[in-house]
């Protein structure tokens, strides 16, 4: 791809296949990273330190874990040497474009497969900060993040260059394509060299020093834009590290774990909870590209008898277990041996199933419990403090819970008086939940601690008003303490729709649907649904004697929004109720209009 601005780095991505001599440099690294070890008196028990604990970026652990599978896709699987020998290869060439700068963002769309790893981690190593994107995200809000972030560099993969190319040419921002070649030859004919290459000094080496990475930031993950246009959340490597901590210690992940991994892989679910945890303790992610759920049966159910292979760990949205059980009626509700199969598989061999992102209705709690016999561990986070509540790892989990304050994070509920003070009803953390007023103990629910983010790209006006006293965050939420547990019960905003995992903005819908030329007025509200957790619903006043198809505007909002911000219900209207400062009471709207939905 000749073109200016673009650059094709020919990378071999050991797409289930290696040759001899990439096999006998990579033999080389391991035996090295295990000598390395040896030579600094690590205290190892199965490969990991005795008294293992999360202070480091996730890939200066590559070392400890040398030959160990790190990563398995649809092309193959990769050790924790070739995670780490791809990406400093990534990191090298974007230092050759960059220079010596750091701390620039570098925008990357790529398919859920160890490249994804391979260039986040390229980031981290160069001295840079990570901009990952989403591939179902349409190209005029690709261009929004690309051009608010101020991203130097786009990195991107074979299968999404000709449209990372169009972003580039139109943003004016360098692109580099990595393409799997197989006839790169990374064999090193010299052992000395293979030597030199592969000693104490090399290693210490890859990434900056330890002292930039405890003051710099690594990642910016763009929120739904729920108040407005999305912003980036800026998380530094300090609120990583203190993220994967919390939950490694919550939730015991361990080298022995095996996660089957089918999230996206642009928002903090799918980046730290299922990926940046296990890595960093030498477990090994299953990455499927998609979502399905037949596959994800198959991998629950598929590997006994193979403990390399045994999916132990999965973590899921509301959605996915809903269609999960769709899947499991169609495919094995006929035959009891299959009932008693998968009840017994996932009882016996499975220790752990997540869900978040959205609430998860007691009746999906239920069933699975009745399928699988796991209680679902129901969590609660969100882009800007990853996460904060957990229901217990072992112990009773109740539905319609999020337990209490993980490992380092301190959370309040506050009520606010009319005298604009704010009184604090409730605060614990991890130790201890304190009430401190007697009665209604729901509120707001503020967060603090060393996994908050540290601001919004861009905008600190938006960022100071997001904390009161500098420190507590407000997410937004209503929470209540009740029979020592937490409870979310619904944003303090209506604004916001929760579907299929998804935290999306009804004030972005409307703004877009008003840019319809036959549309005088509209609002945007969610409706429940069992297998979404909302729809998304339009109400439209149209112009007069004209006429509007929910298809016609599906395929229009597909045009400037991701597909699950599309409405799925239409409603026309010949009026809008306002108030006479142009606000719509959208709980009337819902029990009015669609007075079905919640009955």
């Amino acid at each position: 791809m000749a073109v200016e601005n673009s650059r094709i780095i020919w990378i071999f991505m050991l797409m289930g296949t290696s040759s001899m001599g990439y096999s006998k440099f990579s033999n080389l690294i391991s035996r090295s990273y295990r000598s390395y070890a040896s030579l600094s008196n690590i205290q190892m028990v199965g490969g990991i330190k005795k008294d293992f604990k999360i202070s480091k970026p996730v890939f200066k652990y590559a070392a400890q874990f040398g030959d160990k599978v790190a990563l398995k896709d649809v092309y193959g699987s990769y050790t924790y040497t070739d995670v780490l020998t791809h990406s400093n290869k990534v990191a090298t060439e974007i230092t050759e474009i960059l220079g010596k700068n750091l701390q620039e963002r570098i925008a990357f769309l790529c398919p859920n497969t160890a490249a994804f790893v391979f260039i986040q981690w390229a980031c981290w190593i160069s001295g840079n900060i990570a901009v990952p994107l989403g591939h179902h995200q349409p190209l005029d809000l690709l261009e929004y993040y690309i051009l608010d972030s101020g991203v130097n560099l786009i990195v991107t993969t074979e299968e999404r260059a000709s449209l990372m190319q169009k972003l580039a040419d139109k943003t004016k921002t360098k692109l580099i394509v990595l393409k799997d070649f197989s006839r790169v030859d990374l064999t090193l004919n010299d052992a000395d060299n293979v030597n030199q290459k592969t000693n104490k000094t090399h290693f210490e080496s890859i990434g900056q020093p330890l002292e930039f990475y405890s003051k710099s930031d690594a990642l910016v993950l763009y929120t739904s834009g729920s108040t407005g246009k999305p912003k980036g959340v800026v998380l530094s490597h300090k609120n990583l590290i203190a993220q994967v901590s919390s939950l490694v210690e919550m939730w015991n992940i361990n080298m022995k774990d095996v996660i089957l991994h089918t999230l996206p892989l642009n928002h903090i679910h799918g980046v730290i909870n299922a990926l940046l945890c296990p890595l960093s303790v030498g477990a090994k992610c299953i990455i499927h590209p998609v979502f399905n759920p037949k596959s994800v049966w198959g991998c629950l159910t598929g590997g006994v008898g193979n403990s390399e292979e045994q999916v132990n760990v999965f973590m899921g949205v509301p959605t996915m277990y809903v269609q999960l059980l769709k899947e499991y009626k169609s495919s094995f509700k006929k035959s009891e041996r299959m009932i008693e199969y998968v009840k017994a598989v996932c009882s016996e061999k499975v220790r752990l199933m997540v869900s978040g992102s959205a609430p998860l209705p007691e009746l999906v709690f239920d069933k699975w419990k009745h399928v699988t016999g796991h209680s679902i561990l129901e969590r609660y986070g969100m882009t800007e403090i990853g996460m904060a509540l957990s229901n217990p790892l072992n112990g009773q989990r109740k539905p319609g819970f999020v337990g209490n304050p993980l490992p380092g994070v301190c959370v309040r509920i506050v009520h606010a008086e009319p005298s604009g003070n704010l009184s604090v009803v409730v605060e614990g953390d991890s130790k201890e939940t304190v009430v401190l007023h007697r009665g209604n103990t729901s509120g707001h629910l503020q967060v603090k601690g060393k996994t908050v983010f540290s601001y919004y790209w861009g905008k600190p006006e938006e960022t100071a008003k997001e904390f009161v006293d500098g420190v507590w965050f407000k997410t937004g939420d209503i929470a209540e303490f009740t029979n020592g547990s937490y409870r979310i019960l619904g944003r303090s905003s209506v604004d916001i729709i929760k579907t299929g995992g998804y935290k999306i903005s009804a004030l972005q819908i409307e703004s877009v649907i008003l840019d319809l030329p036959d549309v005088e007025d509209v609002v945007v509200v969610g409706l429940p649904d069992m297998t979404w957790g909302q729809k998304v619903a339009a109400v439209v006043k149209l112009k007069e004697n004209k006429t509007l198809e929910l298809r016609f505007l599906q395929r229009w909002v597909m045009t400037k929004l991701p597909v699950y911000m599309i409405p799925t219900v239409l409603k026309v209207v010949d009026k809008i109720p306002r108030n006479a400062l142009g606000k719509v009471n959208k709980k009337d709207v819902v029990s009015q209009l669609f007075h079905n939905y919640i009955s």
